[in-house]
């Protein structure tokens, strides 16, 4: 692993039945860095998300985060390190809808045994920081689109991670709402000395990123970040 890399896929290949959806890509990620993957429906950006994250294996290839491989552990071995050194946004959120705001920034921390009220503590921190203060005890159904992308980005960061993944987190999202949420997780990823991994189909998002790589038919066919060719 180079130095300053934290998060490397190599040769990285996906089959799904007769249908190859990774052929071997290489992306490596720096400290603090910001990379968008982009690429239409069906190109391999999800899925090369999915196999950096260690959400599912690659069948060829090899993840390593701060040099330890990735692909080659149990699942709950992978399950752990999701918790703990990997943040999650998703398109919606994924936001527990019977949890209050604080209850569910604080479950990555209670989920690796966090006591309850020490995770409740740490999560309280992150509120005002992120514009979200008095909504604490708000539920998910009482948040906007946008204060509900601030809990997740809250939730992805509560837990120190080195890398936040997030897929089309500005997808659900009017345009104004969307830019001020790709401006508060790029700030809020990089002020915490994560790296962050953006999958995203749309350029206006890509272009709050460091670096931009481009996915078709599952290879990497340009890119402008720190670990592609130029």
């Amino acid at each position: 692993m180079s130095e300053g890399v934290v998060l490397e896929g190599r040769a990285l290949v996906k089959r799904f039945g007769p249908a190859t959806a990774l052929a071997g890509v290489g992306l490596r990620v720096q400290r603090g860095e910001s990379v968008a993957i982009m690429g239409p429906s069906g190109s391999g950006k999800s899925t090369l998300l999915h196999c950096l994250a260690g959400i599912m294996k690659p069948d060829e290839g090899e993840v390593t985060l701060l040099g330890q491989r990735v692909d080659t552990m149990r699942e709950r071995e992978r399950s752990a390190l999701r918790r703990t050194k990997f943040g999650f946004v998703f398109q919606f959120g994924q936001l527990l809808p019977e949890l209050p705001a604080v209850e569910n920034v604080a479950l990555p921390l209670m989920l690796g045994g966090v006591p309850r009220g020490v995770a409740v503590n740490q999560a309280m921190a992150w509120f005002g920081p992120l514009g979200l203060a008095g909504m604490e005890s708000r539920r998910p159904g009482e948040l906007s689109g946008g204060q509900a992308q601030r809990v997740a980005i809250a939730r992805a960061l509560v837990t120190g991670p080195a890398v936040v993944f997030a897929d089309e987190p500005t997808g659900a999202l009017d345009q104004a709402t969307g830019q001020a949420t790709m401006d508060l997780l790029v700030e809020a990823t990089r002020g915490n000395g994560a790296s962050l991994v953006l999958v995203t189909h749309d350029r206006e998002v890509a272009r709050w990123c460091d670096g931009v790589v481009e996915v078709r038919d599952g290879l990497i066919v340009s890119g402008t970040a720190a670990g592609v060719p130029r």
